[in-house]
């Protein structure tokens, strides 16, 4: 072997000669043979600017990168490294390494320079990568580049979506050509790429009416119909929400202020007219799927009927009935098991129904409605054709639609000559699809059946003639559901069990062992589930079920596992085992008159009383229930249906009536969950979810069970239990919650007055409930610190300062500490108001004297801080103070001696009568 001293050597001559290749030849070679570790990291540091010297910067950082393992303060190998990750645009890294090389040699000019130079061109490049225009370019560069990596891909794709939701961010893809590169993604036909430019629009169009009518004409209405119509449920679901933010955006449903772009837009009225008339042609498109059907459907259905009966406009509705009425009825009457139909999903028909029914409610006078049944009677009418069976059954379909939508013009189809005729020849038809069609439209009828009585006296036999004789599933089990539905009885009364004693609890008692069984597939456990949803009306199914933790466990863990379909059967067993269901009150008198008369009257079964309730709570939650809670409230929305957020905010409500159990419910993140169960759903549920959120808020501190920007999301459901609507419970406890969190910051206290809970509150505080009206005052007393409640209480026309002094009489001394305590921040913080109290009420002086001579401490300082308050604001009602007997009682309060428990009352009493003294009112007693 060579000596690497002497190749090393003959290296540095070549390198000096400017022979690159040779000396990088030479340094390999020495490389090979050096043992030396020291004198490797040289010949590393040599080859190194050899490498530079090319300009191969991998090679030259890597070569570098060896000499500083070894000496980590080589001064050299650290610069040629600095130059290489320079030249390689690593300029982070080369900016630490000339740094550490400032720190060696701290008055080398070379490397103050690179330094400074580095330094300003980092910031250039953050300024220019973080510039907007600069981010939509490269985002479209990456996502338009076939080669690009799928992660980054998304990334890119994500992050453009959020820039278009900030209005700075949407307007600069608008300028930079964003729309026809937009298109470009779409036009890509990937899904992926589809989806983020549809959901980037969305962005864009948000709130902005200019940008909105800009992008619909530039890319055209039916262009973005063909995407929704496209068989793909995410893509139509995002184009539908993409139509319906422009169409917030140019009807001004969507009101937020973008400067003077209102100014360029000329009128809307001709676009959303022609986007109504896109949507009624695409409900009967043939090549329109499913997905983008019912997604047409659903944004009819929520832009076209008014959204507040008390608004006369409803031209929209009478628009869509003149020209898509027929169209809809198209929808209803399809039969999927015919040739030649209209491609639907489960739901589209349905969704149908449901838009016939708004429609229908929506119109306003008789004639309006005699129309709206005329149009359908024809329709119907004008498919009955004896020689074409497949038009009849069309018809009974189309029928059936109707009956799901306005049963009333349903009804009065039905008992047209004729109709009820050809649904029971359809019943007795060769055709199995007849007898389908004709089955369901049978059910449907029987929805009302005080005002269907041909199908209450036929009904039970033709179904029961059909299930027997029927070997086609779809019918036996349509022709069961007429059947359950016209003789449907039991449910929890415990005198119409359905199954004979002990039963049900066999039955029960196998289903925990089969969802105890952990190596049954998931599948076959959730049936034990849905088994246990129905048997848990009985109530010893129900406390055997919870006495077995072990099984509770089980159905908690199944409804955190992937599969989310057993949600519904997990919520109704809890609703079951917590009676958290509606029940109907059962009064003695009726309950009597009715044994009298004998008719049946529903039994209580013995545990269903409300200490077997209390002990099925505390089982459940002892096996983790609110855990379970939480995971089953972040599923997907689609499964998680608004039924499903009912039960599950009916079984919070139920885990939340104790009150030593709220701390368990927000340890385990309860209180987080109930949120979004408070923000969307029935009325029924978010009701109740906000009720239970009332009960936590009010005995909590709101800061730890609701953290972060989560307290402010609060707020609105709270305030929508002040309601007259709601029940007296509900109002007191959301009040209660309010004044808890109103004492936290302004920030939420202006959120609370955004949310228009003064005027409600204010009403409160006439109630004639003690405690309500407590709790109204308790919560004034916490916002009247901020600024806009103090303007309240100045404006003329209102008895808002009468309301709160007359408060300050009462006897209840709760309610008088309140009231006291609002009046003297009030007075505190406005002068006008000390002024404005003289004159609201002829009372205020003997009030203000009766607070002052009370025996509570609390009450008496507060109405001693509002005497201070008047007679700092205005000279003349102090004089007025000072020549009342008000004078007289600060006298013998102020010669108190001094006593810990009341000494803020005997500061505050000598501090008026300084005050007095300045004022020249009173001098000081000589003796």
């Amino acid at each position: 072997m060579e000596d690497p001293v002497q190749l090393k050597d003959e290296g540095n001559k070549h390198f000096q000669a400017n022979e690159i290749d040779k000396a990088i030849e030479c340094y390999t070679k020495a490389i090979k043979s050096c043992k030396d570790k020291n004198q490797l990291a040289v010949i590393h540091r040599n080859r190194s600017a050899c490498y530079l010297k090319k300009e191969n910067y991998t090679h030259a950082a890597s070569d570098a990168s060896r000499a500083i393992d070894v000496d980590a303060k080589d001064i050299k190998a650290l610069f040629r490294r600095c130059q290489a990750y320079e030249k390689l645009g690593k300029l982070d890294m080369a900016f630490k390494d000339v740094q550490r090389c400032a720190t060696l040699e701290p008055k080398n000019k070379t490397f103050l320079e690179t330094l400074r130079r580095l330094g300003a061109e980092i910031q250039l490049k953050l300024k220019t990568t973080f510039s907007t225009d600069s981010r939509v370019q490269n985002m479209f560069d990456i996502l338009l580049d076939e080669e690009t990596e799928k992660d980054k891909i998304e990334k890119a794709a994500n992050n453009l979506i959020v820039l278009a939701r900030e209005d700075a961010g949407a307007e600069r893809i608008f300028q930079n050509n964003g729309i026809p590169l937009l298109m470009k993604l779409i036009e890509t036909g990937k899904p992926e790429m589809i989806l983020a430019a549809i959901r980037t629009l969305s962005g864009m169009c948000t709130g902005h009416k200019a940008r909105a009518t800009a992008i619909i004409h530039m890319v055209g209405i039916q262009k973005f119909c063909s995407i929704m119509g496209t068989d793909n449920e995410d893509i139509a679901l995002a184009t539908c929400n993409l139509f319906q933010c422009v169409y917030d955006s140019l009807t001004g449903a969507d009101n937020r202020a973008y400067g003077k772009e209102e100014a360029i837009v000329l009128d809307t009225t001709k676009d959303l007219k022609n986007i109504l008339l896109a949507f009624l042609e695409m409900i009967v498109n043939k090549n329109v799927s499913g997905h983008g059907r019912d997604q047409a459907l659903n944004l009819l259905s929520k832009n076209v009927p008014r959204k507040d009966k008390k608004d006369a406009d409803h031209s929209k509705t009478l628009f869509t009935i003149d020209h898509g009425l027929k169209k809809i009825l198209k929808v209803c009457g399809q039969v999927p098991e015919l040739p030649d139909q209209l491609p639907l999903t489960d739901n589209t028909q349905l969704i149908a129904s449901v838009l016939l029914n708004k429609l229908y409610e929506d119109l306003r006078c008789d004639p309006e409605r005699d129309n709206f049944r005329d149009v359908c009677d024809e329709y119907i009418k004008g498919k009955f054709d004896p020689k074409d069976m497949d038009k009849i059954i069309h018809a009974i379909s189309a029928l059936s639609g109707v009956l799901q939508g306005p049963f009333d013009v349903g009804n009065i189809l039905v008992g047209r000559q004729g109709v009820m005729e050809m649904m029971v020849a359809l019943c007795g038809s060769e055709r199995e699809v007849d007898q389908l069609v004709a089955v369901e439209a049978l059910i449907h009828a029987s929805s009302k059946m005080s005002r269907a009585s041909f199908i209450i006296s036929n009904g039970v036999s033709l179904l029961k003639d059909i299930y027997k004789k029927t070997k086609n599933e779809k019918i036996k089990i349509r022709s069961l559901v007429g059947l359950c539905k016209l003789g449907s009885a039991g449910g929890d009364d415990y005198s119409m069990r359905q199954f004979a004693e002990g039963s049900t609890e066999k039955l029960a008692k196998q289903c925990r062992k089969w969802l105890c069984n952990s190596s049954i597939d998931v599948r076959t456990r959730k049936w034990a589930i849905e088994g246990l949803a129905y048997l848990t009306n009985d109530a010893d199914v129900k406390d055997d079920f919870v006495e077995d933790e072990p099984a509770l466990r089980a159905m908690f863990e199944l409804s955190k596992s992937t599969d989310k379909t057993i949600l519904y059967a997990v919520a109704c067993t809890l609703v079951n085992c917590t009676n958290s269901y509606d029940k109907k009150e059962i009064i003695p008198e009726l309950v009597q008159l009715a044994k009298f008369s004998k008719q049946h009257v529903p039994e209580q079964h013995p545990k269903d009383k409300k200490d077997f309730i209390v002990k099925r709570v505390k089982r459940l939650l002892k096996a983790g229930v609110i855990s379970a809670l939480t995971c089953m409230v972040k599923a997907d929305s689609t499964i998680l249906t608004d039924q499903t957020k009912e039960m599950l905010a009916r079984v919070f409500l139920s885990l939340a009536e104790d009150t030593k159990d709220r701390g368990t419910i927000v340890a385990q993140g309860g209180g987080k969950a109930l949120i979004p169960l408070a923000l969307e759903g029935t009325e029924v549920g978010t009701t109740k979810a906000a009720h239970a959120l009332a009960k936590i808020a009010a005995i909590s501190n709101p800061e730890i069970a609701f953290p972060g920007e989560r307290i402010y999301e609060v707020v609105r459901p709270l305030v929508s239990l002040l309601h007259a609507d709601k029940d007296g419970l509900q109002n007191y406890e959301a009040l209660m919650s309010l004044t808890n969190l109103a004492a936290l910051n302004d920030k939420l206290r202006v959120k609370i007055l955004k949310e228009k809970a003064l005027p409600e509150i204010e009403n409160h505080m006439f109630e004639e409930h003690d405690q309500i009206r407590q709790a109204a005052t308790e919560c004034m007393c916490n916002l009247v610190v901020c600024k806009e409640v103090q303007d309240k209480y100045l404006e003329d026309g209102n008895d808002k300062l009468k309301l709160l002094v007359l408060l300050c009489g009462e006897d209840e001394e709760k309610l008088q500490i309140a009231a006291a305590g609002a009046l003297a921040m009030l007075t505190a913080a406005q002068k006008k108001i000390c002024t404005k109290l003289t004159l609201v009420t002829a009372q205020w002086m003997e009030i203000l004297q009766r607070l002052c001579l009370h025996d509570n401490p609390e009450i008496q300082h507060r109405g001693i801080v509002t005497v201070y308050n008047i007679m700092g604001a205005d000279d003349e009602l102090a004089k007025k103070l000072v020549e009342s007997e008000m004078l007289e009682i600060l006298t013998v309060i102020s010669k108190q001696e001094d006593n810990p428990t009341r000494q803020a009352v005997i500061d505050t009493a000598r501090t008026c009568l300084t005050k007095a003294m300045d004022l020249g009112l009173i001098k000081p007693f000589s003796s």
